[in-house]
């Protein structure tokens, strides 16, 4: 049987540690635990930089990821209305003589100046659009980054305006509507489920637009009162997005009334 040599063992060198090498050896005194820059090699790491909290555009995804949470409770509160809406619909009674009946269901005959308001709250979202896209135009927001004056708000700032006269003028054909339903002996008191229906769905959106309102005089507000171009970009945005959040509800609504009843 042939003879195995083993091999001579290898003298294993000690590895220098951080504190052996002190910086004088082979390696750099952290061990080569700097992260990579990318750049000059001045140790660069963006991210842990004293003082520095967030990244660009950061502060925007946090904001409008909580707009969109509080959005989603605001569709919730609109699903549990259209559900009793629902519900009524087939909603009855038990009479005197043990006898269930469905309650008589009269549809509510929508005004036509909520035609009208539809179209002026979709107008409204696109001149809101064009007012956020206006506030991050990348030549727009350079200048100002150089300090060249406050071109984003300039350009955004007459749209923003348009905005908010054309949801003024769909609060008050709201107004108007339920007059008109007043006037035909339509009211919440002496109305039946759908009227009930009809007013609380309509108010509560109402309502909910009115708070669009106030953000939409805060955007106005914030142009000159914000220095930094991030705060108003997430002002208008945020804004922006909360409108057009309102103009897709009252869609489904107006569909629901006109023509699901």
């Amino acid at each position: 049987m042939p003879t195995t040599i083993p091999p001579p063992e290898i003298e294993r060198r000690p590895r220098h540690s951080l504190e052996d090498d002190g910086g004088h050896g082979r390696r750099p005194p952290n061990g080569g635990g700097l992260k990579r820059t990318g750049g000059g090699g001045d140790n660069d790491n963006w991210d842990e930089r004293p003082g520095r909290a967030h990244r660009p555009g950061q502060r925007l995804v946090a904001y409008r990821l909580g707009l969109f949470f509080a959005l989603g409770a605001v569709f919730l509160f609109f699903i549990g209305i259209v559900s009793v809406f629902s519900v009524s619909r087939n909603a009855g009674h038990i009479d005197a003589y043990n006898r269930y009946s469905i309650d008589a269901w009269l549809p509510v005959a929508v005004p036509p100046v909520l035609w009208l308001n539809t179209a002026v709250l979709l107008l409204s979202s696109l001149t809101v659009e064009i007012a956020r896209r206006h506030m991050f135009h990348p030549i727009d927001a350079m200048e100002e980054w150089f300090g060249l004056g406050k071109p984003t708000s300039r350009r955004a700032l007459p749209w923003l305006l348009a905005t908010l006269l054309l949801g003024a003028l769909f609060l008050a054909g709201q107004v108007l509507a339920w007059r008109q339903l007043a006037l035909q002996g339509v009211g919440f008191q002496a109305s039946g489920n759908s009227g009930h229906s009809f007013y609380i769905l309509t108010c509560a959106h109402a309502v909910h637009l009115v708070a669009g309102v106030v953000a939409l005089v805060a955007a106005l507000l914030g142009l000159f009162a914000f220095k930094s171009i991030e705060d108003r970009q997430i002002l208008v945005d945020c804004t922006a997005w909360y409108w057009h959040a309102m103009a897709a509800l009252w869609l489904c609504l107006f569909a629901l009334l006109a023509f699901r009843q």
